[in-house]
């Protein structure tokens, strides 16, 4: 089972005092929560005030001090939309990184999805091909895609578990139908972050954590720190069997 970090996200700076958002504070992040279990990182790089970016200097900058301070960890970034609007210079951004994370997160339900993957992937890229709803996953069936993918997010937005778990589980069943083999990493937010984190221990899915995901503990109480949710969905993963190493 891989267990992810998600270490910031697009949390506003500020939200929790803990939230990493500059390269030095996501390396330092980065130590504490692999020796907590984290395998693997998802990040958002930011510039200097804090903001979302997309730009090959700031991204760069970021890998770059993570992995000098944790060879090794496979660092994935987001691709959202909302940090760049603008589908062609989205693409003109991401063509001109140098410095290049082991993947990249992509939101199935955003355009010019086609376009973007074969870019990630020219670059030597892997794609992480983030699913929200059933059309998300009838598109990735349709697109050829799926086979070049490194693994799928399901990532099911709704807010109430109830609902959640219907979404998780029509996606399922599309994948199942299309013959998707590669892995799934199954994952919610807030509310939902638990309970989903404890149905992908149950169906043998990769799962991730982190402030991204949340700001709570399981018993609702506000987390210390990435630290701490990471160390509490390991203990999770090891009591069901699912993580065998220390």
């Amino acid at each position: 089972m891989l267990l992810q970090a998600c270490l910031n996200g697009n949390r506003e700076p500020g939200v929790h005092s803990a939230l990493p958002l500059s390269p030095d504070e996501l390396a330092h992040t980065t130590r504490n929560a692999i020796n907590a279990g984290a395998q693997a990182l998802h990040i958002h790089p930011r510039r200097s005030e804090g903001s979302e970016t997309l730009v090959a200097k700031d991204c760069g900058t970021a890998i770059a001090t993570i992995r000098a301070s944790s060879p090794g960890i496979p660092i994935g970034v987001s691709t959202a939309l909302w940090i760049e609007p603008d589908i062609q210079h989205r693409l003109t951004l991401i063509q001109s990184w140098q410095i290049l994370p082991d993947y990249a997160s992509v939101n199935f339900s955003e355009p010019g999805i086609v376009e973007l993957c074969n870019l990630l992937l020219t670059k030597g890229i892997g794609i992480e091909a983030g699913i929200w709803t059933i059309d998300d996953a009838r598109f990735l069936c349709k697109s050829g895609i799926a086979s070049r993918c490194l693994r799928l997010l399901i990532e099911p937005p709704e807010k109430e578990m109830v609902a959640a778990q219907a979404t998780v589980e029509a996606i399922e069943h599309c994948l199942d139908e299309g013959n998707i083999q590669i892995p799934r990493l199954l994952h919610g937010q807030d509310a939902t972050t638990w309970p989903l984190l404890e149905l992908a221990l149950q169906r043998g899915y990769d799962t991730r954590i982190g402030l991204e995901d949340t700001l709570s503990l399981p018993n609702g109480e506000i987390a210390h720190d990435n630290t701490e949710l990471v160390a509490t969905a390991y203990e999770m993963a090891k009591k069901v069997g699912r993580i065998q190493y220390n």
